[in-house]
């Protein structure tokens, strides 16, 4: 009989998140992080952040905790700048981190911190069921006050079976080892809808990818659907989740969604294309490339 793993709960929620608020257990065990990120034209999440936020959460700012060097969208920091960048956060490797966004749909950039912190070893991350937006609908308490967490010291170990390269993926187009999901919407996967904020990039999907939009994975009210739910979906696209998944998107970060609602169904191994869409139509030949696009019309 196979041991079955026991995993982390992935998942917190805001009854949870509030009682632990009010019996002030917020400290070097217990950090929560406001991870928002929104196009710069139409939100600011640093200046939302400082008008607003659950007491005792402080600001991850995704923009300054990733390669700064990488022509490509949000990848991934080196080990020592994460490390660096968590612990002056206060987060040291027993702590629990939860994060939460303040995205209208509930979740958006919370899966991809909380894959973040598992590539980079740390087991004992979860993400806020529902996000800001129902902490707020429910009338749990907000502050303005800025946090100051004592620094702590975070070593970082980064785990390469959670993450795959531009050269792996090519490689798993011969050997078909992997399920290939792609989480954009279908018209960006199927190159029928532009690629929003970008000029240069068309939209597109890498070959023998299949299409699982994130926003399906959320209810109408911005909450995870139930693991039932995900194995059916799942299920209906046959991908087959006792068998090897990565997932993809435009830039790594809703691609984490499937990572989590797989994490929810008990499969903790999905590996993220860190470059994905936005590194691959930049590397691949264009018969690498799936796509209806006709030059702005599709």
């Amino acid at each position: 009989m196979v041991q079955q793993q026991v995993l982390y709960r992935a998942l917190v929620s805001t009854k949870w998140l509030a009682e632990s608020v009010r019996a002030r257990k917020l400290g070097p065990g217990l950090r929560v992080l406001d991870v928002s990120w929104y196009p710069p034209r139409q939100r600011s999440a640093l200046q939302e952040y400082r008008e607003r936020h659950i007491p005792g959460a402080s600001f991850f700012n995704i923009e300054e905790c990733r390669d700064q060097q990488s022509p490509y969208e949000m990848m991934l920091p080196s080990e020592a700048d994460f490390a660096s960048y968590v612990g002056r956060l206060g987060i040291g490797n027993s702590t629990h981190v939860v994060v939460y966004d303040g995205d209208d749909l509930g979740s958006f950039y919370g899966p991809r911190a909380w894959w973040m912190f598992r590539v980079f070893g740390h087991r004992t991350v979860s993400v806020l069921n529902g996000g800001f937006r129902n902490w707020l609908l429910e009338g749990h308490p907000v502050t303005s006050e800025p946090t100051n967490p004592e620094p702590a010291v975070f070593k970082a170990t980064l785990d390469k079976s959670l993450l795959k390269t531009y050269e792996q993926m090519v490689e798993n187009l011969e050997s078909k080892r992997f399920q290939m999901v792609d989480s954009r919407s279908r018209g960006r996967y199927l190159g029928t809808e532009a690629e929003p904020d970008s000029k240069d990039l068309e939209p597109g999907h890498i070959p023998g990818s299949l299409n699982m939009p994130f926003t399906d994975f959320l209810t109408a009210e911005g909450f995870e659907k139930s693991p039932e739910e995900i194995r059916a979906m799942f299920k209906e696209k046959k991908v087959d989740l006792s068998k090897p998944l990565i997932a993809t998107c435009r830039k790594g970060v809703t691609a984490c969604h499937i990572a989590l609602a797989a994490y929810l169904c008990g499969k903790p191994d999905v590996a993220i294309y860190d470059g994905s869409w936005s590194e691959w139509f930049r590397r691949a030949p264009p018969k690498l490339r799936v796509s209806q696009w006709k030059g702005g019309k599709a």
